[in-house]
């Protein structure tokens, strides 16, 4: 995929079948994200789940790192916090698979980015930070929250008091990607998973894994509800047919359920 340029704007989204790219697009900033990218990637993400079309979304950064943080030019504007706690909260909750692809600099608010989405594929090149503590100021409590599940709490304060960058190879030994590869392979893995994703998994089963597993996390069980909401769901689509019928004839399956 050709990256945008910078006359198509600082954050630019694409759509190529059922994947979208969510590109960060400032590489002579490292993709630092600006309080207007902020509300862009708000935007973004309410456009990408309302639209049926799409089942997977991608994000990542023009250029040689994913971004560096947020623009700390805007960090004191007003509503900042709010329109950057909303962006975090909708990627994170967005009701479709989302998948990083974390090269160079993650660092700060490129990690709040990252840790949003539920998959993280990164090379050898990312390099991951979190650092308020440069600056005298508290990462935000929703950032804290994913960086203790990902990592653990001796992770996440290591990260947090220090401000130190951590290598790719610590990274995945903390939990904090899910794969890592050399140098210029990570691209296509994730256009190989988002393609697997998009074109031959259920999204009535992913959006379903999405929500339990996100419980599971925030309480520590699926609630009764949950469970029995998504198992009306399932015996009213054709999806479980369907992927019978696949397994017995030899071929890939072709799920149409969409939330209605």
């Amino acid at each position: 995929m050709t990256e945008p340029t910078p006359a198509d704007g600082e954050l630019v989204l694409r759509i190529e079948g059922p994947v979208a790219t969510l590109w960060l697009n400032r590489p002579d900033k490292r993709n630092a994200v600006t309080h207007d990218m902020w509300r862009g990637i708000v935007r973004t993400c309410e456009a990408v789940a309302a639209d049926d079309s799409v089942t997977v979304l991608v994000v990542r950064g023009v250029g040689r790192h994913f971004c560096a943080g947020a623009d700390i030019g805007g960090l004191n504007e007003p509503g900042y916090r709010d329109t950057n706690a909303e962006a975090e909260r909708l990627l994170a909750t967005l009701p479709k698979p989302t998948v990083a692809l974390v090269t160079g600099a993650c660092v700060g608010g490129g990690m709040q980015i990252a840790t949003a989405c539920d998959l993280r594929i990164a090379d050898a090149t990312t390099r991951i930070g979190v650092t308020p503590a440069r600056l005298g100021i508290v990462y935000p409590a929703s950032g804290v929250t994913r960086l203790v599940a990902l990592g653990g709490p001796s992770v996440a304060k290591h990260l947090l008091y220090t401000a130190e960058l951590v290598d790719a190879e610590r990274a995945l030994r903390s939990g904090l990607v899910d794969e890592l590869h050399p140098e210029g392979e990570a691209e296509s893995r994730v256009a190989e998973l988002a393609n697997l994703m998009a074109g031959q998994r259920s999204l009535l089963t992913q959006m379903a894994s999405k929500e339990m597993v996100d419980e599971v996390v925030s309480t520590g069980a699926v609630s009764v509800d949950t469970e029995r909401r998504w198992a009306r769901t399932v015996a009213a689509s054709d999806d479980p047919a369907e992927g019978v019928a696949a397994f017995g004839e030899g071929r890939p399956p072709a799920f149409s359920w969409r939330p209605g």
